[in-house]
């Protein structure tokens, strides 16, 4: 206790030092400020750049605002223009450089996964408190060092698990932990993609396991374990399979922006999975199935789960993602179905920010919702989730999995 006790102390002082007050002219507090350096500013780091940008302005009540002080990434060319585009004060090429400097306080990692744990090192030892993308590192090795280093530094961490801030989903966990569905007996969760079915598209850095620690598994499932373990509980043990249907692409000649690309002429070896399917049994007694592709043909971006409970049922497709499917086993059977619930109403997580009922959000808002919480954190000196703990967490499940698919066995997450 007294260890949780001083770690608490040590993050509230360091919420005080960072985020500092700023006073009118008549000496009237006003919001604190958080300056905010982003490494990488490709598609994740649009994503962010757009929740910096808009949460003072869709929530005034923001306990410290987010100051957009500098983007860094390797092209010059390419990070100017994300610079103006997005609305940085200015750029960097060398991302050492953003983690020195003395004002800023916030280290956003938005890069690919092989330097996560690098930046995210460096970052803690100079005190910056530290929002990830996900997966949270290449491996549980890379996790683990990663959390000693946040806990050593009593700093504020966060990793980019952004479905967690969809309204519905965090309403569906209200409802279990309400105890709507009673006792959950299954969670089956499917990712499914297809960007990559044609064997023409070309090797990019996510289909490289140097750079990418894994393909389908780690970018989707990924999404898929961390909401089981939000709504349903730890995962104890597992057993998978993995699958890689095309082994040789295209070398890369330029990426397009997005996930887009061109090809070269060149082939080249892809080193990470394209598929991967896996059973779980939880610790509290619930079973589950999972399965991420990107080899689904018609899913563009299918995240889908459902949860089986002895009163009830709910499910959820981020396609449709302002709504909820409800299913009250408890009515007579000639009064019982799914029935849709909008998630838009202003009672809804968030929701009072954004518009009237039924005039719905979008994928891009989760962003602006993790940022909020992050900023509420940051300023309370209280670690919001999911934290460098839960990516951890997630990142043994995603080893156990690969472990188990290799050596055909059921795998203990403890284990890895």
């Amino acid at each position: 206790m007294r260890l949780a006790g001083r770690r608490a102390n040590a993050l509230r002082k360091r919420a005080q030092d960072t985020a500092a007050h700023e006073t009118d002219a008549r000496g009237t507090a006003m919001a604190k400020t958080v300056n905010v350096g982003l490494i990488g500013y490709k598609f994740m780091g649009k994503a962010h750049s757009q929740g910096f940008r808009d949460v003072p302005f869709y929530f005034p009540d923001v306990k410290a605002v987010p100051v957009m002080k500098v983007i860094c990434g390797r092209d010059e060319e390419g990070v100017s223009q994300a610079q103006k585009q997005f609305g940085w004060e200015s750029y960097e090429t060398d991302w050492r450089r953003v983690v020195e400097r003395d004002d800023i306080q916030l280290i956003d990692i938005s890069t690919g996964n092989n330097v996560h744990a690098e930046m995210a090192i460096a970052a803690a030892e100079k005190g910056k408190h530290i929002f990830c993308e996900k997966p949270l590192a290449m491996n549980v090795r890379e996790a683990r060092a990663m959390v000693e280093a946040v806990k050593k530094a009593g700093v504020i961490n966060m990793v980019n698990f952004n479905y967690r801030a969809v309204p519905a989903i965090r309403f569906a966990k209200q409802l279990i932990e309400e105890g709507l569905i009673g006792r959950v007996f299954h969670w089956r969760a499917f990712y499914l993609q297809d960007w990559i079915i044609d064997p023409g598209f070309p090797l990019v850095w996510r289909l490289q396991g140097d750079v990418a620690g894994s393909g389908s598994h780690g970018d989707l499932a990924a999404h898929s374990i961390d909401l089981a373990h939000y709504l349903v509980g730890e995962i104890d043990e597992v057993v998978g399979l993995q699958e890689t249907f095309i082994k040789q692409r295209p070398k890369l000649a330029r990426t397009t922006g997005g996930l887009s690309a061109a090809a070269a002429e060149e082939m080249g070896e892809v080193t990470v999975d394209d598929a991967s399917l896996f059973l779980v049994r939880f610790k509290n007694g619930a079973v589950g199935s999972f399965e991420a592709t990107r080899f689904a043909a018609g899913h563009r971006n299918g995240n889908m789960w459902e949860i089986n409970g002895e009163k009830g049922s709910l499910r959820f497709n981020v396609e449709r993602m302002n709504e909820l499917e409800y299913y009250d086993h408890t009515q007579p059977g000639d009064r019982q179905g799914f029935r849709v619930i909008q998630t838009t109403e202003s009672s809804h997580p968030w929701m009072s920010a954004w518009w009237p009922p039924a005039h719905i959000i979008g994928w891009g808002q989760t962003f602006t919702h993790q940022i909020y919480e992050l900023m509420n954190g940051i300023a309370d000196g209280v670690n919001p989730h999911p934290d460098f703990e839960d990516g951890l967490k997630c990142q043994m499940v995603l080893e156990a999995v690969t472990k188990s698919a290799q050596e055909r066995r059921w795998v203990k997450v403890d284990e890895v």
